[in-house]
Parts: C-alpha cells; structure tokens; sequence
C-alpha cells in the first residue's frame, strides 16, 4: 500500500483510532515527519496536539541504521543485536549520543513554545510517519509513560509486524495502516515524501490567532451516514442556529478524519451562519485507488447525491445549498454544478484541477469562484486557459504569497473569507421563500 503525502496516511490512520473519540486522548507526534501525519489525528479525534521529541542513534558509519535511540527526559533505549553485529564500541556510541542529544535539546527549544501539554492520567496517541526498526517509537512511549500516561497508543501509517510485536513492550495498543513483511525505508510507501521543515512544524503547534475554531464549534455537529448506491459516504453535519444557506464540500477522499484545513474553511462559514456538510466522496478502500480518486464522473455523481442529501434534510428543504471543492474535488463540484440534478446555487474551487472537469465546464451554470495561489504556477497557468470556458458568472482570485496547498500563514484564512463572501452573497440572494 502506497500514500500519496503524510496528510492522506493521517487521514487513513485516524480511520483506525476512531474508537479512541471522547477518550480524554492528546496526540503527541514525533517530529518532523510525524507532524503532518498526527495533525490529521488530533484533527479527526478533537484531541490537543504535542510533540514527543526523539533522536535515533544511528551507527558512525552507517547512520541510517539505528543503535537505539534517546528522548527527552533522559530516555534511553539500546539495540544490543545491532551493537553485537556491527561492532560498534561504547565509546562512539557516546559520541553520537552526544551529538544527538544536543539536536534534541534544539528541537525541544524550537518546538516545544509553551508548556508541555499534561498528560498525566490520560490517553497518550504517538504518532510518527512510518516505523522500520522501533528505536525511536519505543523512546516516544517511554517518554509518554513517564509523564504520567494512563493508556499509550502507538499509531503510524506503515509499520511491520515484528516491530508491532517489540512495540507491544511499551505500548498497550499498536495501529498501524499498512503492515508490509519487509521494510528497507518508509519513504518508499509514499509518493510524496518530502522533508518536513522546522517551520511547518511550528505552524502546525501554533495555530494564527486568526485561526478557526473546530468545525462543529458554536455549531451542532453530528456524524452522518449518506447512502449512495451500495455504499455509504461518511461524514459530518454541522448546523448553527438559524442557518441561511447550507455548503457541501466536496474532496476526492474518504470522510473519516476530514483535514484540517477543510475544518478551518467549513468553521469560517459556520460563523458566518452557513451549514456544511463534509462528506467523503470515497470510501476508505476506494481512497487508495489512483484511479478513484481522479474519477470525475464517479465523484460528481456521488457529490450530486450528497446535495440531494442535503437538502431533504427536513431543516435544510429551504436552504440553497452550494458547493466548495479542493483539488481533484473542485473538478467534481463543477461536473455536479452541470448537472440541473444538483440545483447548486453557487460553487468555490480552491486550487481545483479544472483539466479534470474540462468537457463539464460550458454546462456550468452557478456561479462560481476559483482561487488559486500565486506560487502555484501550474495552477495559476491552467486556470488561465480554462477559465474562460465558463461561462456562467466567475471570477478568479490569485492569492498572493499562497502555494497549492495554502499552506502560508495568512493564506487560508484569506481564501476562507473569500468562500465566506461568495457564499453568503450568492447563496441569501438565491434563498427560497418560506411556505
């Protein structure tokens, strides 16, 4: 089993761990690559994110392989198999140590910019972005258990068995996504496995004071169950008092664990009295499948049913309902918008894959907004080409500073509030009169 980045792993692994919701739970990743993958966890249980901070001691002349591992705190664990056959002396054993122990004490500096989170008596998750010998994951659990945890989960997307069965020694529970009998490098079960900065992880610990609240906050929330076909599309309802429109997202993954970037968006526009629906377009098997995932056809039917859903809600019958699509789901949102089936009232792609939806784009009638950032220049390049075949009412906004992901601080929040005015413009003026 291949990932396509660490958000999608994260994704696919908070599947697993929903039986820890409403667990007292804090999520504690192992930086950097456990970052992006532990914020889609802590996203999907609504549990507070930490790091755990380890450093692999990996032998003098072949520092891949690791010799033990330490953590903060003064954990310290060896590999004696690995000390006998490589020969290795305690004294450059020391030396790395050293080495290491200062990078860790940097890390600890750097990312760790309040007090520790207290997890004495509760719930521990640690996560990391893969596992191929278990040094550094056994120090993350020693770590945790010796703050005081009462339960230690160990999750990661990749993991083999026998590294399960040692990381049973230190944990009471190990989930893993995909389980391979042989792992070289966790770096091959990705297609996207690049190295992740000191930056992101800092934005990751600390949301913008501007940031949005969890979806569902000031809001009532309730998981939902769509039937279409013969499958059943996960997702979340979200609903504030006196609702004025109602927003379907639209994304090309499962429901489960939805991002934390489709959270901040969907809480925006809860503020701004506009239900969501977040619902998976796959399901969790499906989201593995290439091919699924770049299905237009196959998500714009599914997205279609979801907005049928939605408005034979029997508080939303009234409500006009629109669409906001990301990426391969902003191709879908515009073939669902030129299906009259659909009855969207207005649609917003940000960063879409509108060559996807190229036959679907002269039959778009709602009126739409694309948003693109400025660093993304293939974005930027195919919007300018297809754009104009729209021909419903438009209009498109570079995001300055912004990459494909709108990662940057600012930025989301910037095409958060873009969303926020397209629809409350379009969608109140679209509302239909009270019986």
């Amino acid at each position: 089993m291949r990932f396509g980045d660490r958000a999608q792993a994260g994704r696919l692994l908070a599947a697993r761990l929903g039986h820890l919701r409403d667990r007292n739970v804090v999520v504690l990743a192992v930086p950097r690559g456990g970052v992006p993958v532990a914020v889609e966890v802590a996203s999907a249980l609504c549990a507070a994110l930490d790091v755990v901070v380890v450093r692999k001691l990996g032998l003098p002349f072949q520092p891949e392989v690791a010799a033990g591992a330490i953590g903060e705190g003064g954990v310290r664990v060896l590999d004696r198999r690995v000390q006998r056959l490589s020969g290795v002396t305690n004294a450059e054993l020391a030396t790395v140590e050293h080495e290491q122990r200062r990078e860790l004490l940097r890390r600890l500096r750097r990312y760790r910019l309040s007090r520790a989170i207290r997890v004495k008596g509760r719930t521990v998750i640690v996560v990391d972005d893969g596992v191929a010998t278990g040094a550094s994951a056994r120090a993350a659990c020693q770590v945790a258990r010796a703050r005081g945890a009462a339960r230690v989960v160990f999750a990661t997307p990749v993991c083999p068995p026998d590294v399960i069965s040692l990381l049973r020694q230190d944990a009471d529970e190990v989930v893993a996504v995909t389980t391979p009998p042989e792992l070289d490098a966790v770096g091959r079960h990705y297609d996207d496995f690049r190295q992740v900065s000191d930056a992101e992880v800092i934005r990751a610990l600390t949301p913008p004071a501007t940031s949005s609240p969890p979806l569902g906050r000031g809001a009532r929330q309730r998981s939902i169950e769509v039937p279409v076909g013969r499958v059943r599309l996960e997702g979340d309802l979200a609903v504030p008092d006196h609702p004025i429109a109602s927003v379907v997202f639209a994304q090309a993954g499962a429901g489960a664990g939805h991002s934390s970037r489709t959270r901040h968006l969907a809480a925006e526009l809860n503020r701004a009295g506009v239900a969501t629906v977040l619902a998976g377009l796959l399901t969790h098997e499906e989201e593995l499948d290439r091919a699924a995932v770049s299905d237009v056809n196959l998500l714009g039917h599914r997205l279609t049913a979801v907005t049928r859903w939605a408005r034979g809600e029997a508080n939303h019958r009234l409500l006009p309902v629109g669409c906001f699509g990301i990426g391969n789901g902003a191709a879908a949102a515009l073939r669902a918008a030129a299906d009259p089936r659909s009855d969207l009232c207005a649609v917003v792609s940000l960063s879409g894959q509108l060559d996807l939806a190229e036959p679907w784009l002269g039959r778009v009638r709602p009126p739409t907004l694309l948003v693109v950032g400025s660093a993304d220049e293939r974005g930027i390049a195919l919007h300018e080409r297809l754009v104009p075949r729209l021909r419903c009412e438009r209009r498109l906004v570079v995001v300055r500073g912004a990459n494909e992901r709108f990662e940057e601080p600012d930025a989301l929040d910037t095409a958060a509030r873009l969303a926020r005015d397209w629809f409350t413009g379009h969608l109140t003026s679209s509302a239909r009169p009270s019986a």
